[in-house]
Parts: structure tokens; C-alpha cells; sequence
């Protein structure tokens, strides 16, 4: 069953709420969509009609980024040398968690507002697992390293990052010093004759 497109009105009105949110959370600001239908000057029925939680239209918000992810799971698979495949792929986790104010509170949501969300989530998810699997095969990671354990790794280094990474610009290059010193935790250890 297809959804019918939105008249021209519904669907402007959709993509102001959409980018109010996006500001409200690129601030640090919880959504509310009380709030966020005043921001953008509509009644509140509207926002609702639209988004029937905040969960629903932070989800929305975030989800360019989680399909970004995604496609760049797809060309990390591609990737024909297992380590930097997984190298890369981490990184651009990372470095999500930190640009995208969005992104760290859905992807740590135990449940989603929308079915499209649990899509990108479990896509983003099976590259991850894919990509660690084959660097695994290939005796590039530590054979004891679980796909599930992917996931905190990553959010524990944005949160390192966030507490810790001072400014902008020291922050990108604090990410990669932490996932620089987790990926070499991750490679087997050398074997002693």
C-alpha cells in the first residue's frame, strides 16, 4: 500500500516543522512539538497530524543521516580489503555521532516511532555485522569480538569525544586518535612462537 503524496500546502508545511526541529536539535533543544508548531507558525493539530511524537519527528530528522550510513555500509562492503573496509565504516559512525546532534538518541532508542527508522537501523546494522564478519574471516580483528559489542564501542568513543574533544576542530581529530587506538585494540594479538 502506497502512501498519496501531500498537497503542495501539507507538504511545505511538513518540511518547515522538519527544518524547525532540525535547528531545535542542532541547539541541544528537546523537541516538543507545542513548541515546534509555534516556532514554525502553525497550529499544533498540524504538527501532529504529521508527527504524532517527538520520537516520530526526531526519527525523521535523523534519518538522512542513517541512510547516509547506510550507503556508506554498501560502498564499505564493496571494499575488497576487510580491515579498511571496517576502518572506514567505523569512522563514518563516528563521525555521524558527532556532526549530527540526531542521530546518538535514536540510535540508542530501544524502540522506534517509525518503520522506516527500524529499516535504516537493522541495513546499518547487517553492514556493520557483514563488514566485521568478513574482517574477522580474513584474521584482521580479534576472533572474540562480537558484532553487538560494535555498537557501545562506537557510542563510547562519541560520548569520550563529547566530554572530552574541546573544540571543533579538536574534536574530529580527537575521534580519530580514540578509533585509531580502538581499531588497533581490535587486531588479534601477534602470536608468540
Amino acid at each position: 500500500m502506497t502512501t498519496p503524496p501531500l498537497r503542495k500546502d501539507a507538504a511545505r508545511n511538513r518540511e518547515r516543522i522538519v527544518a524547525i526541529a532540525r535547528d531545535l536539535v542542532d541547539q541541544g533543544t528537546p523537541l516538543q512539538l507545542n513548541d515546534v508548531a509555534r516556532r514554525a507558525g502553525l497550529g499544533v493539530a498540524t504538527v501532529y497530524r504529521h508527527f504524532p511524537t517527538p520520537e516520530a519527528l526526531l526519527e525523521t530528522v535523523a534519518a538522512p543521516c542513517l541512510e547516509d550510513l547506510v550507503g556508506h555500509g554498501a560502498q564499505a562492503l564493496a571494499d575488497t580489503d576487510p580491515w579498511r573496509a571496517l576502518g572506514s565504516f567505523l569512522a563514518r559512525v563516528v563521525e555521524a555521532q558527532l556532526t549530527d546532534a540526531a542521530l546518538p538518541p535514536v540510535a540508542a532508542a530501544p524502540a522506534d516511532a517509525l518503520p522506516r527508522t527500524t529499516e535504516l537501523k537493522e541495513s546499518l546494522a547487517s553492514a556493520g555485522t557483514a563488514l566485521l564478519d568478513r574482517a574477522r574471516d580474513a584474521g584482521a580483528v580479534r576472533p572474540d569480538l562480537a558484532a553487538r559489542d560494535l555498537v557501545p564501542l562506537m557510542c563510547g568513543i562519541a560520548h569520550a569525544v563529547n566530554v572530552h574533544g574541546g573544540t571543533p576542530a579538536g574534536r574530529a581529530e580527537t575521534a580519530r586518535r580514540y578509533l585509531d587506538t580502538l581499531l588497533e585494540g581490535i587486531r588479534p594479538a601477534p602470536s608468540h612462537a
